[in-house]
């Protein structure tokens, strides 16, 4: 399976910003050809990264979208919209979109769905809580999030990614040890129909990066604050097992 190395921004870097980012990126990594490099500006910057990278090493991806192609749907955007922009990825079910802003799995589902059939490639997050691990119900937790985001599509899996996130470890500073991480990836491996790409995040950074690679459950990582600085985003990015 593909080595794929993600870098979510978040709601950070404003166009300028952004444009500046891929650009320093791009040098950084221009001559990378083992793995997949995706980046996933803000929506405001998607248009301005993209004319970078058109034709480079670096995939473009968006952070969210709607089930729906287009309506009345204010604040939200279109799968479609995001394909003409140059998009090819999208994150589905990030932990702070399940439990910041409370979509719960139905919606989820149907985002999935949609990105299947317009031709996204979703990255599909799942995760416990640091009480949910605490009182031992990890697997329980992501068996049910995989059972109902994957409902109806579960023979679909291998068009998407996967990636596990423990929200204890999400911008906290924490990271699972890679051999727990490695755990729960051969578990959701275990679930799954067909075989597909999982990937780990959780406070992914230069210093962990090739401990966590070393383990071969996992197939890449899905970076959130060391991919905003380009040169700890081109360390992550060529990491040595």
């Amino acid at each position: 399976m593909e080595t794929i190395i993600a870098g979510n921004w978040k709601m950070n870097m404003d166009p300028g910003e952004s444009r500046t980012l891929v650009q320093e990126l791009l040098q950084a990594v221009g001559a990378v050809k083992d793995r997949t490099i995706i980046v996933f500006p803000a929506f405001t910057s998607l248009p301005h990264v993209a004319e970078i990278v058109h034709n480079s090493v670096i995939k473009l991806g968006a952070q969210n979208m709607h089930w729906e192609r287009s309506g009345a749907f204010t604040g939200e955007v279109s799968g479609l919209f995001l394909k003409q922009l140059g998009c090819e990825y999208v994150i589905i079910g990030h932990s702070e979109r399940r439990h910041v802003l409370k979509e719960p799995d139905d919606w989820l589902n149907r985002k999935l769905k949609t990105a299947l059939d317009i031709g996204l490639i979703s990255i599909f997050c799942v995760g416990e809580t640091q009480d949910e691990r605490e009182s031992g119900r990890t697997e329980e937790v992501i068996t049910r999030q995989l059972d109902l985001g994957l409902k109806g599509i579960e023979s679909e899996v291998h068009k998407m990614i996967i990636a596990y996130e423990p929200v204890w470890a999400i911008g906290t500073g924490k990271t699972a040890t890679p051999d727990m991480a490695a755990q729960v990836h051969g578990f959701i491996r275990s679930q799954l129909t067909k075989p597909a790409t999982i990937l780990y995040g959780g406070s992914v950074k230069p210093e962990n990066i090739d401990a966590i690679m070393k383990e071969e459950e996992i197939q890449g990582v899905l970076v959130g604050g060391a991919s905003l600085k380009p040169d700890t985003f081109a360390r992550i990015v060529k990491f040595t097992k």
